[in-house]
């Protein structure tokens, strides 16, 4: 009767163990498989782990009364009632795992779900044989010898060994990514060792880095619209800045052909930048900004600016040149350090100058004056004066290869919103999304909020806030719910926790509270949106989508 019990509690406890597993390998995932970052994660999260906590503790109570077949040399008496007390007992105990199954179920739909990769199916495979080193250890463990040689049958610590199997896997999970640390790093080592191979046989083959703390991708887009009006070019794909995206991009898409590869290179920690150069050799480089971005990570602004001067160190090292963002006071700061040098901007003093610059809801016109005086007038469907900055960058970048400023007017014309980078777009009827919904930042919430206000609609911002900006996150979130009341009709918070320091900052510039709703969900706050009442067209701003694991 015990063993059928104990079979049964094993089989429950497994099924828990495997979603609630699946659940924490996804959110390792998203936290970048780096351990402490994860581990920060956890601590940040520790509410969702008191419930498994509590039970973790609750079995050893229930267990207490679980009758043993032996005790103290004594005879176990197979009665009803102690035939009753196990199947309660043990009911209980696996009504507790159903309970932690239940809540890690699959099938909620998350906007970034798991990715079995190699490397995710690897860290599986360990962790079942950590899970498989439990269940022998609970079948072995049915005889132990205790206090003086007595033989004891102990029913009792197979279901323990088990059960901690389970309220342990949060702990397992990150300790199985921990053991497979060094065939990890041999794997990656290897990739990205035949990555640069393949770019050693392309000697020709011309490399332009981009970093900063926004508009990096938004660069990249540009540029490489712009240098393929003359050039064979490939770019790093979507978001792919990582050591091995980039290394993934090389291997599976340069061909001898091309003649620029743009890599896209981003860090959430000091030196990350200098890596990835270790693995592009980039011949130029562009820094598109500097700011308080992934703080919590970088620790301070000090390491965010030196970490990404480590790709214009590295061009400087080559002899080639490094364009700036010379509009960034962090960067401009910093230039003087670098003669080969190549400001851009809307302030007088850069090499690169945009003036003239007419913003409508149809797009942007502005006017370039290049280094030896010659000047040009463009006009693009890009919203934003913000926007100006990063299409100047591109055009000197390319300019500099060797194409005129008028062959790069057509170019431009062309160039289209990134996707979730203030795109565009219209849904018919009375109500169009700017879809700013890629990780925000406090430059970028003000340049969002600034193009909300070109239009004249119902102005609605959608947001969760922002993030990853350490111990200022409180503050730049409530100065972000200041400027939102400046700039917006009807405000949606996405959030309730999360968004307190935004609602303080309306509140406290005097804004109709009514017209702020806070939200659970995403799902939620665009039901509100869209059965909200109003006379004029709706314009939606969705600023920043927080991913699955926040």
């Amino acid at each position: 009767m015990n063993l059928v019990l104990w079979i049964i509690y094993a089989v429950i406890a497994l099924g828990a163990i495997v979603f609630l597993g699946l659940r924490e390998f996804h959110m390792l995932q998203l936290n970048g498989y780096k351990t402490p970052e994860h581990s920060r994660w956890m601590k940040k999260n520790a509410r969702r782990y008191i419930l498994p906590a509590v039970l973790f503790i609750a079995q050893f109570a229930l267990l207490a009364f679980l009758p043993l077949k032996f005790g103290f040399g004594v005879p176990y008496i197979c009665n009803n009632r102690n035939i009753t007390i196990s199947v309660i007992l043990t009911g209980i105990l696996a009504a507790m795992h159903l309970v932690i199954a239940m809540l890690n179920k699959p099938g909620k739909k998350f906007k970034k779900p798991l990715k079995y990769t190699a490397r995710v199916k690897r860290m599986l495979v360990t962790f079942f044989i950590l899970i498989a080193a439990f269940y022998a250890a609970a079948f072995f463990s049915s005889e132990l010898v205790v206090w003086g040689g007595s033989r004891r049958f102990m029913n009792n610590l197979p279901f323990v060994i088990v059960g901690s199997a389970l309220y342990l896997t949060p702990i397992l999970v990150p300790l199985s990514n921990l053991i497979n640390k060094p065939v990890e790093k041999a794997v990656q080592n290897w990739y990205i060792n035949d990555a640069k191979r393949i770019l050693s046989e392309c000697p020709t083959l011309h490399k332009v880095g981009i970093t900063g703390s926004y508009g990096k991708t938004s660069m990249k887009f540009y540029l490489d619209e712009l240098l393929n009006s003359q050039y064979n070019t490939l770019k790093t794909p979507e978001s792919f800045n990582t050591p091995m995206g980039v290394t993934i991009t090389i291997r599976r898409d340069l061909k001898p052909t091309h003649e620029y590869f743009i890599c896209e290179m981003g860090a959430r920690r000091i030196h990350e930048i200098k890596e990835l150069c270790g693995i592009a050799d980039p011949h130029d480089g562009i820094i598109t900004s500097v700011g308080p971005q992934h703080l919590e990570t970088f620790g301070s602004i000090e390491n965010v600016v030196n970490t990404k001067f480590e790709l214009a160190d590295h061009v400087k090292a080559k002899g080639g040149k490094i364009y700036l963002n010379g509009d960034n006071e962090l960067i401009r700061k910093k230039a003087p350090e670098y003669p080969n040098a190549v400001l851009y901007g809307l302030q007088e003093g850069n090499h690169y100058h945009a003036t003239d610059i007419s913003v409508s809801d149809r797009g942007t016109e502005f006017t370039v004056t290049a280094p030896d005086g010659e000047t040009k007038r463009f006009s693009m469907k890009l919203l934003g004066e913000h926007n100006v900055q990063n299409v100047l960058g591109a055009i000197a970048y390319a300019h500099g290869t060797g194409i005129s400023l008028d062959k790069l007017t057509l170019p431009v014309k062309r160039i289209a919103a990134v996707p979730h980078r203030l795109q565009l777009l219209d849904k018919g009827g009375n109500m169009t999304f700017i879809d700013d919904a890629y990780n925000s930042n406090p430059s970028g919430c003000r340049a969002a909020l600034n193009v909300l206000g070109l239009f004249d609609a119902c102005r609605i911002l959608v947001t969760p806030g922002m993030v990853e900006l350490g111990a200022k996150q409180e503050e730049l979130n409530f100065e972000f719910g200041q400027e939102a009341a400046k700039a917006c009709d009807h405000i949606v918070l996405v959030g309730k926790n999360q968004t307190v320091p935004i609602y303080n900052g309306i509140r406290d510039a005097g804004y109709d509270m009514d017209n702020v709703f806070v939200a659970d969900s995403l799902n939620e706050a665009l039901a509100h949106v869209n059965a909200y009442q109003t006379d004029k067209k709706k314009i939606v701003l969705l600023e920043n989508d927080l991913p699955d694991n926040y």
